[in-house]
C-alpha cells in the first residue's frame, strides 16, 4: 500500500499521511497536481490532501482538483494541529532577515507576525514548509516551518524564534484521505461532502439550500469557487452531517442532483 502526499520529507502533508494511513509507504511529490495524478494513474493507492485551514479557509487548488477528478473521493479525515516557527541562521537577528520562505498557506497564517515583526522582509512562496527550510542557506534567509521540523536545528547552524508565530494559536488543517473508485464509499459516514454547480439565475442557491433544510440536514460548510471557463459563474462546495448509506441521504442527494447543472460527490467520512 502506497500513499502519496506533498513533499519534501517533513512536510505537514507527510505528517498527516502517516496519521491517515499508518501502515502505508509514503511517496512524496513536488506539488498537489502531481499527487492527484499519481492516484489517477495508479502510481499510489491513496493520497493525503489538505482541504481546509481554520485560519485561511479552503485550500482552493485542492478543492478544484478533487471536484474535477470524477472518480476520486475523500473517505476519511484527519485534523492536524498546526504550529509555525520562524527559522533563520544562527547568530542573526530579525533585523538581518531579508527573505522568508514558506508555503503560501503558512505565510498567510503568520501575516500579523510578518507585518509587525518583519515588515521589511520579502515573502518567498514555495511548494511546502519543508522546502522553505531547505532554502535557508545565505545570510538573511529565513523560513516559516512546522514545529516538528525544528529538531536538530543547532547542528545545521540554524535557530528558531521563540514560540508559535501563527496569527491564531489554535490553528488546524483538515486533511482528507482520498481514494479512487466509488467502491470506497460503501461505508457509514458522519459527513457527506459534495460540489454543486447551479443554474445561473435568481433563486438557484436558495432552492438547493431548501432541499438541505427539508431533509433536516445540518450544513457544516459552504464555499463558492469561480468556474474557470465561465466568468461570473460559481460552483459551491458543501458539507452536511449525515450517513451516506442511509435511505434519507440517498433521497436528499438525488433531489439535489435534479436541480444542479453539475453535481459531484466529493467524499463521505
Amino acid at each position: 500500500m502506497k500513499i502519496g502526499c506533498l513533499g519534501p520529507a517533513g512536510s505537514y502533508s507527510e505528517v498527516a499521511a502517516k496519521k491517515l494511513s499508518p501502515d502505508a509507504e509514503v511517496v512524496l511529490f513536488r506539488n498537489f497536481p502531481a499527487v492527484v495524478s499519481a492516484l489517477r494513474t495508479g502510481a499510489v493507492d491513496e493520497i493525503a490532501l489538505p482541504i481546509e485551514n481554520t485560519i485561511q479557509g479552503g485550500v482552493l487548488q485542492n478543492m478544484d482538483l478533487l471536484a474535477d477528478e470524477r472518480d476520486l473521493f475523500a473517505v476519511s479525515e484527519y485534523i492536524l494541529p498546526i504550529e509555525h516557527r520562524l527559522v533563520y541562521r544562527k547568530g542573526e537577528s530579525l533585523a538581518d532577515i531579508a527573505k522568508v520562505y514558506s508555503h503560501p498557506q503558512a505565510l498567510g497564517q503568520c501575516s500579523v507576525f510578518l507585518s509587525e515583526k518583519l515588515p521589511h522582509v520579502r515573502p518567498m512562496p514555495v511548494e511546502s514548509t519543508a522546502e522553505g527550510l531547505s532554502r535557508v542557506k545565505a545570510p538573511g534567509d529565513a523560513a516559516i516551518v512546522g514545529a516538528h521540523l525544528c529538531a536538530g536545528l543547532e547542528e545545521r547552524g540554524l535557530e528558531a524564534y521563540p514560540g508559535n508565530i501563527a496569527d491564531e494559536k489554535k490553528n488546524f488543517t483538515y486533511f482528507e484521505l482520498v481514494k479512487k473508485g466509488e467502491k470506497w464509499l460503501d461505508r457509514p459516514s458522519t459527513y457527506v461532502y459534495f460540489m454543486a454547480k447551479l443554474l445561473h439565475r435568481p433563486g438557484s442557491l436558495y432552492r438547493l439550500l431548501g432541499v438541505i433544510n427539508s431533509y433536516g440536514l445540518n450544513m457544516t460548510k459552504i464555499e463558492s469557487r469561480p468556474i474557470k471557463d465561465t466568468p461570473g459563474e460559481y460552483r459551491f462546495f458543501i458539507e452536511v452531517e449525515g450517513n451516506y448509506l442511509s435511505a434519507e441521504m440517498e433521497r436528499a442527494l438525488a433531489d439535489m442532483r435534479r436541480i444542479c447543472q453539475d453535481f459531484k460527490l466529493l467524499g463521505c467520512y
